[in-house]
């Protein structure tokens, strides 16, 4: 990711390698805006949609970059993501126009369902329709690791890492922070290692 300080003014012709030009900030907030009010269920695997199929912003390798630097900041993925993207095409300026179109619907829609939900949490239609949409959720999320792990097919390195950290976060159910701060040094010497 570039720092934010050189921003649109040293960004390529062609943005990011995509041959799309860089989104200025009404398309990052409409953009972003779009993606939260469509995302219920969770924004991720809608994002790389939108940022890599739909818009052409990002190319699958560097929203695969982007992404896995979010993993590894405090806060949500999601939230990182847009601030990132935000930052990485227009600075301060785009960070908070993405925040905010992503952050601004879902929002409102939330406040709003959270009050009938509060009325009717007991009625079993309802519990049926929640169970139903964390089943599209979960694949949806699916969906949206494949995508992620397809680019790295051609990287054993990088497949090495990716079962070494299944391995010790679903199967031997180790520590998240101390697994992560063992991978993540592990992960980045290894690429820098093997890649000259």
């Amino acid at each position: 990711m570039r720092s934010p300080s050189s921003s649109a003014a040293t960004l390529p012709p062609d943005g990011t390698g995509t041959g799309k030009p860089p989104p200025g900030c009404a398309d990052l907030f409409l953009g972003f805006l779009g993606l939260g009010l469509m995302g219920f269920g969770g924004v991720l695997p809608l994002a790389r949609r939108m940022l890599v199929e739909n818009r052409r912003w990002l190319t699958p390798d560097h929203f695969t970059e982007l992404l896995g630097l979010c993993h590894f900041l405090p806060g949500g993925n999601i939230i990182n993501l847009s601030v990132a993207v935000g930052l990485e095409f227009r600075g301060v300026a785009g960070a908070v126009s993405a925040l905010l179109g992503l952050i601004l619907g879902p929002t409102a829609v939330v406040v709003g369902l959270g009050v009938l939900y509060d009325g009717y949490k007991d009625d079993p239609t309802l519990q049926h329709i929640f169970m139903g949409l964390a089943a599209a959720a979960a694949g949806l999320l699916v969906s949206t690791a494949w995508k992620m792990l397809w680019p790295l097919r051609s990287r054993p390195v990088a497949l090495a890492i990716v079962l070494l950290t299944m391995l010790a976060i679903a199967v031997l159910r180790l520590p998240l922070l101390p697994s992560m701060a063992v991978l993540a040094p592990l992960s980045i010497l290894a690429t820098w290692r093997f890649s000259r």
